[in-house]
């Protein structure tokens, strides 16, 4: 029968409180999990190996009887290493029960009572005893519910998508997911589905999905919190004598005023033209147009003729 080295196993000290014990064993048990390792035979001895560790380091009686046959534990080694023949009564007291005068320390029953039907090993049994997997009445011993692992994943989408936003379905592990976007998301805003990561253990929730948003950079505006930049070209004569210039926002198309002798650079303010802000629906951010005034090409005689004439009465 092999020695267990429950310390060992877990890779903590000690000296490890209830607290490194408990994270400890919850991150071994998550990385070996049956339902991840998927066959791994030797995950699974890991899980159960980790699970009765954590079962014996957890419990303070068993945790202080398991450290007090620790201290015995050369004399098992110079009996040559083998069950048979080494005198247990001396350093393990059953929970069993006795009987006739003497101390029984080893059951045979059925060791998939717990875990899910990973049975413990013989070395728990001989220290233990079958029945301390068990409470005084019978039942089976509570074991220690788990939420499962979160998995995180990123979507892209376009800055249209985060205007007006909308449901998208995308697919994980086969399984297809409907997500519900609200309008005016950011870049790197983090979205919680409950219960789309992995499952549970003894019982325990699913875990979550932890899907970043990154909204992809658009070549016409530039996102700086709600509010939105953008150039708009604007010819030399509507600049000059004022009008109109049709103008598309992400809300839609416009007509926007340009007031009579606008300068090259100059920054129109559209209120609530910007993106919605999130969770407030009726709110929205601000557009800011800045004009690039367009000289006119290829000017014909006659063009060029009256401005010369309006360089003039300049002059």
């Amino acid at each position: 029968m092999e020695y267990k080295d429950y310390y060992k196993i877990l890779g903590i000290d000690k000296n490890a409180n209830a607290d490194e014990i408990k994270t400890k064993f919850r991150k071994l048990a998550l990385k070996y999990h049956p339902d991840k390792t998927k066959g791994d035979k030797i995950a699974e001895e890991k899980f159960k190996e980790v699970n009765e560790a954590y079962e014996v380091l957890s419990n303070p009686e068993k945790r202080k009887k398991y450290n007090e046959l620790g201290e015995n534990w050369k004399y098992y080694q110079q009996a040559g290493g083998e069950a048979q023949g080494f005198d247990w009564s001396k350093y393990a007291q059953s929970q069993g029960g006795t009987g006739g005068g003497k101390t029984y320390y080893h059951f045979e029953g059925d060791p998939n009572e717990v875990f899910g039907g990973s049975g413990f090993s013989d070395f728990f049994d001989a220290i233990f005893g079958q029945a301390s997997r068990q409470g005084g009445s019978g039942r089976k011993r509570r074991t220690t519910a788990f939420k499962g692992q979160d998995f995180t994943a990123e979507m892209n989408i376009t800055l249209d998508d985060a205007y007006r936003g909308g449901a998208r379905v995308f697919k994980l592990d086969g399984q297809s997911i409907k997500l519900k976007i609200k309008p005016g998301i950011k870049s790197g805003q983090v979205l919680k589905l409950t219960g789309k990561g992995a499952p549970g253990m003894n019982g325990g929730p699913a875990g979550d999905l932890l899907l970043t948003i990154n909204v992809m950079t658009n070549s016409k505006y530039e996102r700086k919190g709600n509010d939105l930049y953008t150039d708009l070209n604007v010819d030399l004569y509507t600049t000059i004598l004022g009008g109109k210039k049709e103008f598309r926002t992400l809300k839609g198309s416009i007509k926007l005023n340009i007031p009579k002798g606008t300068p090259n650079g100059k920054v129109l303010k559209l209120p609530k033209m910007g993106m919605p802000k999130y969770n407030k629906p009726k709110e929205y951010g601000d557009l800011y147009v800045k004009l690039n005034v367009q000289l006119p090409e290829d000017l014909k005689e006659k063009e060029l003729s009256l401005f010369k004439e309006l360089q003039s009465l300049r002059n």
